[in-house]
């Protein structure tokens, strides 16, 4: 070794009671002499090159050969518990090699795949409402829309009731089938992505928007059968659908948020996508009243053409460690069930289940308005033609821009479910304004005391994130995609349903009953909060 060299070479030049060269009177010559010989200059190289290899040691990832000091053992002694602490967060010590080729991929977040999903999804939806009235319209024989003078008079028109019903029931067709089949197959996918990763649950679900906006382009552009509506409801239910998309993208969320900003984080998801929907519900009245309903459902596939690109080649992969999971097996669909019945003690069953009924209620309620909420415009006494839609259906959507605002200010004094407490009973103010509306500003009260009705679901959802180990998020999401799909399908079933049986003697009646059950979730939040707190909640800040 050179260190051991160096030291022996430097013995040889101490002076020392050598026999053959201890003199009397000639101590200092002998010494100067046993300096100048070659071993000392020797010792001097070598001392040079040996320092040399110290100074360079550090720069290295692995010892030089032949060279071992005495600050290696201690370097090693030092990364001893960094390689600990890596191990113990669920890495082993050969794969933070393969995170640099993960990161290089890491080139898009998923808020771009949920503005663009849900604008083309808002900018279909009330196209799609108007333009099955419109056509059974003209097979019956109806246009009390286009006299507005006369509108109000129509109340007990036969033929305007009987277009009505079949507009509410043809959407209730359209729900009911894609929700039956998302039900399991968005349940399916959600759990597949623990283990696969979330981008290809996000390209299966961008395809199946993508082929739904196909199919309507060809209903309007070919003047087909209003029952393939409900066939491309399906054929996007089969992958995953809108539902499979939401429990990817706050799964992701989940994935990459700390436990104090992921309520935050998931109603700035939610407010993504209300500026998407805002701006489409703006495009989409103006554009239908210029050029019909052609061009919209054009723009709306080709965003999710953008889409699907996106999901495919742009969007970074949030899940750590993604393996190759088989797809179709009920291991998934377990996996979801023992979130709810196996015990563990990170998480509570009693407040997954409440929080579970709450956000389905809550879901249940909202999209049960929104489904007759246009219907309810185009008739009488309202009476509102395309321009006047868009303008409720933007201001339907502006809530999730407002309630993000609110919640960020109102975080610093409040706990976040007595934020949700708020927004809920605003939520019951605006519906039962919606169910004795008659004329055009006090629809728009109506819209204006919802501005902070949305910030329920992101608080629920966050609440629901932190009862879960981080290899559970994609289960539970494709949980709440199933409560999603589920509220959606008693939706449809009970306000399209109810809608026209109502008809005769209140019309605002299934606005009445949503504000009935919105009491429900208002009860359970103040319940579980006032509770005694899971450890989990503890990172909630508390009111004063």
């Amino acid at each position: 070794m050179h260190t051991s060299q160096v030291r022996s070479s430097r013995g040889l030049g101490v002076p020392g009671p050598s026999p053959a060269h201890a003199q009397p009177g000639a101590p200092p010559r002998e010494s100067s002499g046993l300096r100048s010989q070659a071993p000392p200059r020797r010792t001097f190289k070598e001392g040079r090159r040996a320092q040399a290899q110290r100074a360079q040691a550090p720069r290295h990832t692995s010892p030089v050969p032949g060279s071992q000091s005495r600050a290696r053992p201690a370097g090693r002694l030092a990364t001893a518990p960094l390689r600990t602490h890596m191990e113990g967060s669920a890495s082993p010590p050969d794969k933070p090699r393969a995170r640099p080729a993960a990161a290089v991929l890491c080139r898009g977040p998923v808020e771009p795949l949920v503005f663009l999903a849900n604008f083309a999804l808002v900018l279909q939806g009330p196209l799609t409402t108007q333009y099955l009235w419109h056509r059974f319209s003209a097979d019956l024989g109806y246009n009390g829309t286009r006299q507005r003078g006369g509108c109000s008079n129509r109340s007990a028109d036969p033929t305007m009731q009987e277009v009505e019903t079949l507009t509410s029931h043809w959407t209730l067709y359209m729900n009911v089938g894609g929700f039956l089949v998302g039900l399991f197959s968005s349940t399916l996918l959600g759990a597949w992505s623990d283990g696969v990763g979330r981008r290809p649950l996000l390209v299966l679900a961008s395809l199946g928007l993508l082929l739904q906006a196909l199919v309507s382009v060809f209903v309007v552009q070919l003047q087909l059968h209003v029952g393939y509506f409900v066939l491309g409801r399906i054929l996007c239910a089969l992958l995953g659908d809108f539902g499979g998309l939401l429990a990817a993208s706050f799964a992701s969320v989940a994935d990459v948020s700390s436990s104090r900003s992921r309520t935050f984080r998931m109603a700035l998801l939610e407010a993504s996508i209300g500026v998407a929907g805002m701006l489409a519900s703006l495009l989409g009245g103006h554009w239908l009243r210029a050029q019909g309903y052609a061009n919209p459902f054009w723009l709306a596939l080709a965003l999710l053409i953008a889409m699907t690109l996106y999901a495919a080649f742009c969007f970074g992969e949030t899940l750590k460690e993604p393996k190759s999971t088989r797809l179709f097996t009920f291991r998934h669909h377990r996996s979801i069930v023992q979130l709810y019945v196996a015990p563990a003690p990170e998480k509570s069953r009693k407040h997954l289940a409440l929080y579970s009924l709450a956000i389905f209620v809550v879901i249940t309620v909202h999209f049960g308005a929104q489904d007759i909420l246009t219907l309810y415009e185009l008739s009488t006494p309202l009476c509102w033609d395309s321009k006047l839609i868009g303008y409720g259906s933007a201001a339907q959507h502006l809530p999730y821009l407002t309630s993000l605002l609110v919640l960020k200010l109102l975080q610093h004094c409040l706990a976040d479910a007595w934020v949700a407490e708020i927004g809920l009973a605003f939520n019951i103010l605006g519906m039962m304004v919606f169910a004795f509306a008659t004329i055009t500003p006090l629809m728009f009260t109506g819209y204006g005391l919802l501005f902070l009705s949305l910030v329920i679901t992101p608080v629920i959802r966050a609440k629901l994130s932190k009862l879960v180990r981080e290899t559970e998020q994609g289960a539970l999401f494709s949980a709440v995609a199933c409560v999603n799909n589920l509220a959606m399908l008693t939706a449809s079933g009970i306000f399209n349903s109810l809608y026209p049986a109502t008809l005769n003697f209140m019309k605002g009646f299934p606005f009445l009953l949503g504000a009935g059950l919105l009491l429900i979730p208002a009860v359970l939040i103040g319940m579980l909060e006032k509770a005694v707190p899971h450890p989990e909640f503890q990172q909630f800040p508390q009111s004063p």
